[in-house]
């Protein structure tokens, strides 16, 4: 990956650097930035060491979307239980004896398989990815003052586009409601988050593709 790094909200130190404790590290982004590639390999690369705990487990069931009338517009911040993940931050903040389980979203089922993803005591580095870890409103207001630090991945829109029309097509959309979705309900949801940069504390400007989208 390369990119130019932007410091923001100064005087917190690097939470893979820190020594000491668990650390909690966000990392957030439109949908497409590259978010899961980056969080994937940073804790691939630290072993044992840390976990990867997205946001997109806490995505509500199918059904749940359907009876709300929110289906269109999965994805949106209001399809989420934002309350549950703020609750399973709180948890990996002040880790106990006993490991912690968050949930894990399939997108070949679309559906969130609770209990999927361990994080035992011993897990110094806990990377939450996801697209409104800065989102000051709700209950994700709260996430701010969890984490330790917050980077926030910035794509060029048109590159975010191709890879999420892509992506839509792997999981079985034709490519023309695939590019709907992509810059209709997709693009809606990225505005939210782009106004969120300013609260991060690295802005990682990509001019390179770093892999596959998130």
């Amino acid at each position: 990956m390369a990119g130019s790094a932007d410091a923001a909200a100064g005087g917190r130190r690097s939470a893979a650097g820190a020594a000491g404790g668990r650390r909690l590290l966000g990392i957030t982004g439109a949908p497409g930035a590259g978010k899961s590639t980056l969080a994937a390999r940073l804790v691939a690369a630290l072993g044992d060491a840390a976990a990867l705990v997205p946001m997109d487990g806490f995505h509500l069931a199918e059904a749940e979307l359907h009876r709300l009338g929110r289906h269109e517009r999965k994805g949106a911040v209001d399809t989420f239980d934002g309350d549950g993940f703020v609750a399973l931050v709180h948890r990996l903040r002040t880790p106990g004896a006993a490991t912690v389980y968050a949930p894990h979203f399939r997108r070949e089922i679309e559906e969130p398989v609770a209990g999927a993803i361990p994080v035992p005591p011993s897990v110094r580095l806990v990377v939450a990815e996801g697209n409104y870890l800065l989102v000051p409103d709700g209950p994700w207001a709260a996430l701010r003052g969890l984490l330790d630090e917050v980077w926030f991945l910035d794509l060029d829109r048109e590159e975010r586009l191709r890879r999420l029309t892509d992506r839509h097509v792997r999981f079985g959309r034709d490519p023309g409601t695939a590019s709907t979705r992509a810059r209709v309900v997709d693009e809606a949801n990225a505005r939210l988050i782009a106004a969120t940069a300013p609260r991060a504390d690295l802005v990682f400007r990509l001019v390179e593709d770093p892999g596959s989208p998130s």
